[in-house]
Formats: C-alpha cells, sequence, structure tokens
C-alpha cells in the first residue's frame, strides 16, 4: 500500500492508502476524499477528477498524454501543474505523494 496526501482548496488535508496500480482517481473514491468527482467513472472523457501535481512529484507521475491535455481545457482553474488522477496510476515510488485540489469542483 502506497500512503497519499489529498490538500483541498482550503487546507484540509485527507491521507489515504493505495493499493499499487489504482489510478489516483479511483484511490480518492474508494477513501471518501471529497472534491474527486469522477463523473466518467475514469474514462478520461471529463475532467471532474482535476487535481494539481506538484513539479516535485512531476517526474514520478509521468506526463500527460494527449486526451487527457484536451480533456483539461474544459476544466476550471487549470495551471501547469494540472493532471486528470484517473490517468495517474499509482506506484510504489509516489509513496508520501501529496495532490492538490482545486477549489471549483466542490
Amino acid at each position: 500500500m502506497v500512503m497519499i496526501r489529498f490538500v483541498d482548496s482550503v487546507g484540509s488535508e485527507y491521507s489515504i492508502e493505495s493499493e499499487v496500480g489504482s489510478s489516483l482517481m479511483q484511490a480518492a473514491i474508494d477513501n471518501g476524499v471529497p472534491g474527486i468527482m469522477a463523473d466518467c467513472g475514469g474514462s478520461c472523457t471529463c475532467a471532474t477528477c482535476h487535481c494539481y501535481v506538484s513539479e516535485k512529484y512531476a517526474p514520478i507521475v509521468g506526463e500527460m498524454g494527449d486526451m487527457e491535455d484536451a480533456m483539461l481545457e474544459a476544466a476550471i482553474d487549470r495551471k501547469d501543474t494540472s493532471r486528470l488522477s484517473c490517468q495517474i496510476l499509482v506506484s510504489e515510488d509516489m509513496e508520501g505523494i501529496e495532490i492538490e485540489l482545486p477549489a471549483s469542483q466542490y
């Protein structure tokens, strides 16, 4: 299991554990983290699992694909660190990763 910390826009923290291979989106849903709506269920056809991955962790989560980039065009409050949590698979080297959640999804 890998520990992941989600932080919402007001600073509330949600530390959860996830299995390796699960998506960040699924880990958040399974653990009741507010702010990840995941309307499309993880099929990369919406932007309701929008999150921010810090520069520190960007190399660990990998680069986004073209489809994810296109979906993020519809996201409110997109930043350079924006990602779709459904497109990031949990790996062992993500232990302790911090994921920020935008205010616009609440």
